[in-house]
């Protein structure tokens, strides 16, 4: 998303420990803002000078928050448990520089999932898989994934994981990009 938006930047991976950072969260909103500022945090460390982008992104159903599937069956179960219902997709994003976060966003947008059946669960998994293992919602907007949805309310950058076009306005703020 950055690189097409004209965004410069080096992506490195974070050393966060999500897992301990989730146990002490039920709100996906508070989740996704501090998973987003400790992984933009964690990489500040090692470019202390520059400005960091983290962002994160939970789904919840029923009031259940899912982490992405561990193996072709987990993603049939979580899909199983998303068919005919409303998903809440959760992206944040933070701006760090040095030690401090120097901004943060976060919104959710709902999917609405229609009835799937086992037949096209195991067909879109055969095509999809293993690259929608590591996609929280066991799907890519921008694939076959779009397949899953009645309907869709919220921002699409939301729903592909980063609020973008408010990240980019943070980043046209503090000079970062031409206004």
């Amino acid at each position: 998303m950055l690189r097409n938006a004209g965004v410069e930047h080096d992506a490195i991976a974070s050393a966060v420990d999500e897992n301990s950072i989730k146990a002490a969260h039920s709100d996906a909103r508070e989740l996704t803002v501090e998973l987003a500022a400790a992984k933009a945090l964690s990489v500040s460390r090692i470019t202390p000078d520059a400005w960091v982008i983290g962002s994160d992104s939970i789904v919840s159903v029923d009031g259940r928050m899912f982490d992405k599937p561990v193996s072709w069956d987990a993603a049939a179960e979580h899909l199983r448990f998303f068919s005919g219902k409303s998903m809440q997709l959760t992206s944040a994003v933070a701006l760090v520089r040095g030690s401090e976060v120097d901004w943060n966003h976060a919104e959710t947008a709902t999917l609405h999932v229609r009835a799937l059946s086992e037949e096209f669960i195991a067909s879109y998994l055969d095509a999809e898989w293993p690259e929608v293992g590591s996609c929280v919602g066991v799907f890519r907007m921008e694939g076959r994934g779009v397949q899953l949805f009645e309907r869709v309310e919220g921002n699409y950058f939301t729903v592909l994981g980063m609020p973008l076009i408010p990240l980019l306005g943070a980043l046209r703020e503090r000079g970062l990009l031409l206004a």
